[in-house]
Formats: structure tokens, sequence, C-alpha cells
């Protein structure tokens, strides 16, 4: 950081730009328990590159930070013509879930060709990402991580008292939302409206807190999902 004169340049951007967001990228190494580095007055956010953190990132304090995971489509972030590893929409939409049902962000990086033209694999990519969001982007603006445990089917994001339950992995007969028992008032198909088939209890799994979720009736039998990337369940709590 100090090579480049981080302190001098960033108390000058910042005197002339008050309310801006610097990244991490100026910062010295100082260690946390999960990424090795702190945000410092250099920077106010953590840039974690081609992955993401099992939990969201925390300084020394086990204070949360706010944090950007930075993903390229392929494995370069530049244009690169024998690069043909291309991560999937599934990959995608299943990375930006994952980064903001831990309080992170997903920066995408798409690498135009010399004349500027977006290769028609990352269009390709992107347009797919593009409908699953049209159906279902109210599960990403504006939410956050809940405070329910991640459960083996998917994850969790959630905006005041809307939880969306992010239904990606196969699994036999309804989904627990566990620990939301009485606070549910409505379950919710997101991309439809349609209501959903809940119980409270389900082959004598009767603890306090369980709330059996599926995507039709009787709510013990397993059924295709709507979307076999991500299904979301929206869930009204009191």
């Amino acid at each position: 950081g100090e090579k480049w004169k981080a302190k001098e340049l960033v108390a000058m951007v910042r005197k002339y730009q008050p309310g801006i967001i610097i990244d991490n990228r100026l910062t010295i190494n100082e260690g946390t328990r999960t990424s090795g580095r702190i945000v410092t007055e250099y920077g106010d956010f953590e840039t974690p590159e081609q992955g993401i953190p099992d939990e969201g990132l925390k300084d020394r304090y086990g204070n949360p930070i706010p944090w950007e995971t930075c993903l390229t489509l392929n494995n370069n972030w530049g244009y690169h013509e024998f690069d043909k590893n291309w991560k999937s929409p599934e990959v995608i939409i299943h990375s930006l879930v994952n980064c903001v049902s831990k309080n992170g962000n997903l920066l995408l990086n798409v690498g135009p060709d010399a004349r500027g033209n977006i290769p028609d694999e990352s269009v390709r990519i992107l347009a797919e990402v593009g409908k699953w969001m049209q159906k279902n982007g109210e599960s990403i603006y504006g939410c956050g991580a809940s405070t329910l445990a991640r459960p083996e089917w998917g994850r969790f994001t959630q905006k005041g008292n809307i939880l969306y339950a992010h239904w990606m992995y196969p699994h036999i007969g309804a989904i627990n939302i566990k620990g939301a028992g009485d606070m549910v008032s409505g379950v919710y198909l997101l991309s439809t409206g349609a209501e959903l088939p809940a119980e409270k209890s389900w082959w004598g799994n009767s603890e306090a807190g369980n709330f059996f979720v599926n995507v039709n009736s009787p709510v013990y039998m397993t059924f295709p999902l709507p979307d076999l990337t991500d299904t979301v369940i929206k869930i009204v709590l009191k």
C-alpha cells in the first residue's frame, strides 16, 4: 500500500468525494481468521478473488465487514480465444445466491475481444442468468443473510420480514424451514406468487420451530422442482 502512497491517495480522494466506496486493494495485510486481511483506513470492503468464503468475512474482533467476490466467466479476466472453461449459468446463479446469503456481493467479469465484442458464450450465459433474475431478483436485490442455519438443500436470503428459501439441491419430500415455526404467515412460489402447502410436523417430527414446505401436495411426497437451478420460495414472517 505505501509503495503507492495509499494513505495520501485515499485521503485526497475522500476529500473531494467523501461518499466514495473504495476497495481493499491498497490495504496492508494484517491478518484475520477468514481472509488473511482486514479492512483498514485505506479501504471499505474486502475483495476475495475466484472463490467464495465459507462464511461472511469478519475482522480480527469478529465483527462482520463488507465484502465482494470477484469472479470471471471463464478462467481469464481479459479476452482469451482458447479459454473454453466457461462457468454454467447454474454455477453463476448459485455463486450469486451464495454471496448474498453471507452478506456479500458478486462482481462478475466479462472479457470483450479486441473489437469490444462480448463473446457469444458470455452472452448466452448472461442471458440465462437474466431470465432467472427476472423471476427471482426480489430474493437478491437488497437482501442479505438470514439468522437461520444454512440448510443442506440450498441457501437462505432475507430482506426485512421476508425470508427467501433457495431450493437448489435435490431433496426427498418437503424441505424444513427449521427455526421459522410460528413466525410464518404465508408461503409462496416467488416466480408465480402461487401459495404453497406447508405443515409444522412431518412423519412424527414435530419439534418446535419446524416448518415443512413443498411445491405441491401432499407435503410429504417428492415432486419435480419448477426451476432445477434454484426454486425460490418466499416466506412472509409475522
